[in-house]
């Protein structure tokens, strides 16, 4: 059975960092394609950021891009959100999700096992 536990959310200032985990059982992240994700009230779930399964490479949302950095520890089967420069408007429920395909997507379609989710809040 997959199993995702994030961690790592709270409260923080803007411009403040904060690094959320996601602990992964039942399948080994190094070889999965592996999704961050954000959802605030009212809005729909969506893209942050994702290990896309080809040789390490990263994609990142336009609106994190040069903020957030995404790492994950093989041994620990852990991968990591480092969120820095923190906004307003980065607040938001985040996910870790799996995706059931071989072939990369930023659709949460693609995602079929997702964690419990963290909220981040950032007050201005």
């Amino acid at each position: 059975q997959v199993q995702l536990v994030e961690s790592g959310g709270g409260l923080v200032q803007a411009g403040g960092s904060l690094r959320l985990s996601c602990a992964a059982s039942g399948r080994t992240v190094s070889s999965s394609i592996v999704g961050w994700f954000h959802q605030a009230p009212g809005k729909e779930r969506e893209f942050v950021a994702a290990f896309t399964g080809g040789g390490g490479t990263i994609d990142y949302a336009d609106s994190v891009k040069g903020r957030f950095i995404m790492s994950g520890d093989n041994a620990k089967n852990t991968v990591y959100l480092q969120m820095n420069s923190l906004k307003y408007e980065d607040t938001a429920v985040y996910y870790c999700a799996l995706s059931g395909s071989s072939w990369y997507s930023r659709s949460t379609d693609r995602y079929v096992y997702w964690g419990q989710g963290t909220q981040v809040t950032v007050s201005s």
